[in-house]
């Protein structure tokens, strides 16, 4: 039976180019995971978009002289291309500066305000002297005042776990100019988080088969839950939709309220522009029965853990405080956080200001999108920090991918090609063939499990063992020798064509574009693995109250027609007598000395 599968993927910053960090957390795991459930039946709605407001925004706005608006339109369309050449199949990929979100957003607002989960305090803000804004809780670090880190930050401890505001640091410092922050009285909105607490705790406690390192984080965070501000003294951003706040120009909503309620907006937005019927959003978000997982870094997982879930049961009512849900209905909490660790180089994080980067795009100009999708899958920070480098990338992708599954494509396709034309028909079958055509059905279960539990480094190492016995099974049974017994020449190429197939769909998960080629190779025709295209739209009308919306404008969006695709989760038994295409070399081997200097726009320092 057909499952409805939300995949929320964490929205990144409008303020310049993702690098390959940031999409080894939220980008390549969601599409993986997507890619599979959509093979196997189930109904997937992918989002998610750019996020463009808060003081990141502005501050790069700054530093390139330009407004905020001009900057997230620049980067909206730079992280939209990047993430369409990844191949990264959402459903709809939006922005947070639409007239519907803003719409979405207030009325979130609105209804956890009534049902009593917002409290106004007067508290003690940040303030950056030399610019008089606003320093956002991320943006302060000092040493954390109960385990004595010296890299904590104003929201949290990361080396703790431990819930922090900025003025509890020790010697604060600003992230973005090393200046020590002005702090002074400012009133705002705070998520009553402790009456909500004893719900957050019910929940959590359902959710047994998290990654350890997510649960573990999120289960401390109960410890010490305070009223969280909600708004900001910031005059970029979703204005706060009470009489009294709606028109002040210097309160805004906090950049995380409004960006993790853009997992609803966004599917609001996709059921309106492509859906069935404008409500078919409901099916994911209304439907006790959907499951929704939210992928990101280890950065964001107390927002995805604690405080999206928080604005959900006060939207819902669902509080110490009562109350009833608002115009969207009782709504669905996360199935499961999806959290990876980060990606390093050299053991640093990667950092735009440190000119610690490698950039997507480049990245995808050089190498293309399957070498940098496995690489992460199989080598990336899944359960733990894990070091980027050239030469493990150089490694991976010539003795992994060239050697092992483009050598395995290439000889088999070529033999039968060559001596056949079409895929020959088989004779009698030896237990050497039986043997690998059972170990190869077999991995659809086994892998399939894996990526059913966002394991994808054993995901695909086991597809990849399936490739390594297919290689050892052609050494072995030396089809090139067999000239003068062409019925076992083609029963061995008949088998080893057919496992092909079969990698083919294991792999298509982590190497969609590729797995097109095999199937091409193959005598396939049309879509296997569909890819994301960019459309141009035009903004929706409100169809909920809205304060302060953007003027009507257009902007690109990520969508795709997955539906119609040919790929699905099983064996595929290969049709006797299809013609066969001369294959062409799936991924071209890489120069070693990349691994000792790496490229010109990214060398080793």
């Amino acid at each position: 039976m057909s499952t409805h599968v939300l995949t929320a993927v964490a929205w990144p910053y409008a303020n310049g180019p993702r690098h390959i960090g940031h999409v080894s957390g939220f980008g390549v795991p969601s599409d993986v995971f997507s890619r599979y459930q959509r093979m196997i039946g189930n109904k997937v709605l992918m989002v998610s978009g750019t996020d463009e407001h808060g003081t990141p925004i502005l501050v790069q706005a700054d530093s390139e002289g330009v407004s905020p608006r001009d900057l997230a339109d620049r980067y909206n369309r730079v992280i939209v291309e990047d993430l369409q050449g990844l191949g990264l199949s959402y459903d709809l990929f939006t922005r947070t500066s639409t007239r519907n979100h803003f719409a979405v957003v207030q009325e979130m607002f609105r209804t956890v305000h009534r049902n009593g989960y917002f409290v106004p305090k007067t508290t003690m803000s940040a303030i950056s002297p030399s610019t008089g804004r606003t320093l956002p809780d991320r943006y302060i670090e000092g040493t954390c005042p109960i385990c004595g880190y010296d890299g904590a930050r104003g929201d949290q401890c990361d080396n703790c776990g431990n819930q922090l505001d900025p003025i509890d640091l020790i010697n604060p410092r600003s992230k973005i100019n090393g200046e020590t922050p002005k702090f002074v009285e400012s009133e705002h909105f705070f998520l009553d988080l402790p009456a909500l607490a004893e719900a957050l705790g019910e929940w959590l406690g359902t959710r047994t088969d998290w990654r350890p390192n997510v649960l573990r984080f999120s289960t401390n965070l109960l410890a010490d839950l305070r009223p969280r501000a909600m708004s900001r003294d910031i005059d970029w951003g979703i204005p706060i939709p009470l009489d009294g706040w709606r028109d002040r120009p210097d309160k805004k909503l906090y950049v995380w309220f409004d960006a993790v309620i853009g997992y609803l907006s966004a599917s609001i937005e996709w059921a309106r522009r492509y859906g069935t019927t404008p409500d078919e959003w409901k099916l994911w978000w209304n439907n006790k029965e959907a499951h929704q997982y939210y992928f990101m870094g280890k950065d964001n997982i107390t927002f995805h853990s604690q405080i999206w879930p928080a604005e959900l049961l006060g939207y819902n009512g669902q509080g110490a405080a009562g109350g009833a849900p608002g115009a969207f209905g009782e709504l669905n909490l996360p199935t499961e956080v999806v959290s990876s660790e980060f990606l390093t180089m050299s053991g640093s994080k990667f950092s735009t200001s440190r000119r610690n980067v490698i950039y997507v795009g480049d990245f995808l100009r050089e190498y293309g999108p399957d070498a940098l999708r496995y690489f992460i899958s199989v080598a990336g920070p899944e359960n733990q920090d894990t070091d980027f480098t050239w030469d493990e990338f150089v490694r991976r992708t010539n003795s992994e991918l060239a050697n092992e599954w483009g050598n395995l494509v290439n000889r088999s396709v070529s033999m039968a090609h060559k001596n056949f034309g079409v895929i020959p028909t088989p004779g009698t079958r030896h237990e050497v063939d039986a043997e690998l055509l059972r170990a190869s059905a077999a991995a659809f279960d086994t892998v399939g499990e894996f990526l059913g539990r966002s394991r994808f480094k054993q995901a695909s190492t086991e597809a990849m063992r399936v490739v390594t016995l297919a290689n050892r099974y052609i050494s072995e049974t030396e089809p090139w020798k067999l000239g003068g017994d062409p019925e076992r020449q083609a029963t061995v190429l008949h088998t080893a064509l057919q496992v092909v197939d079969d990698a083919k769909t294991l792999l298509t998960p982590f190497l969609p574009h590729s797995s097109q080629g095999v199937f091409e190779a193959l005598g396939g025709s049309g879509v296997w693995a569909a890819q994301p295209r960019i459309t141009e739209v035009t903004e929706l009308e409100d169809d909920v109250e809205g304060v302060g919306v953007p003027p009507i404008r257009d902007y690109p969006v990520l969508t795709g027609d997955y539906v119609n695709q040919e790929a699905t989760w099983a064996r595929t038994e290969i049709p006797v007598g299809r013609a066969l295409n001369k294959p062409v070399p799936l991924f071209p081997k890489l120069d070693p000395k990349l691994g000792e200097t790496g490229p010109e726009w990214a060398p080793i320092l």
